[in-house]
């Protein structure tokens, strides 16, 4: 069956099986390797992406019930929320093998664009699903506060 789907604001034909995790369409069909695949099971975070705005994970969403929703990929993350992280994910040294990274990313975005100052428990429930085997936690942490620091600051100039 063939699905027509809005990544990152383009339409997208895909002739993939409907119960094709979106995932892979991303990756495989459509060459989109920036979410990555940790689990399987929608417990690592790192192949988090945006579905109609909000944070979700896509190795175990089908093809068929995301067909009809907008879907962002860290490929197309962009605005002032997007580079006040990127900013702040260098600036702290968050990364280390940045595997995890994307999907991590995509969680921090979603928080942001939802809560302008968030607060520790905040960050902690908004990333709870994602999962750094290099537990760069508290740089992660970090990062997202100074993002949002500097989102209000360009706000009140």
């Amino acid at each position: 069956m063939s699905y027509t789907i809005s990544v990152n604001g383009r339409p997208c034909e895909v002739a993939d099986d409907g119960q094709t995790p979106l995932l892979w369409v991303l990756r495989d069909t459509l060459k989109l390797t920036g979410t990555k695949y940790g689990c399987g099971v929608a417990q690592c975070g790192a192949c988090t992406v945006h579905v109609d705005g909000e944070p979700m994970r896509s190795c175990t969403l089908p093809l068929e019930t995301a067909a009809a929703s907008r879907i962002t990929t860290i490929e197309a993350a962009a605005g002032a929320e997007a580079d006040a992280l990127r900013t702040a994910w260098v600036a702290r040294d968050v990364p280390q093998c940045g595997f995890c990274q994307s999907g991590q990313i995509m969680s921090a975005l979603a928080l942001l664009r939802a809560v302008s100052a968030p607060i520790d428990s905040d960050i902690d429930a908004a990333m709870s699903g994602n999962i750094c085997r290099c537990a760069t936690y508290n740089r992660i942490r970090a990062a997202i506060h100074d993002a949002a620091r500097t989102l209000r600051r360009q706000a009140a100039s």
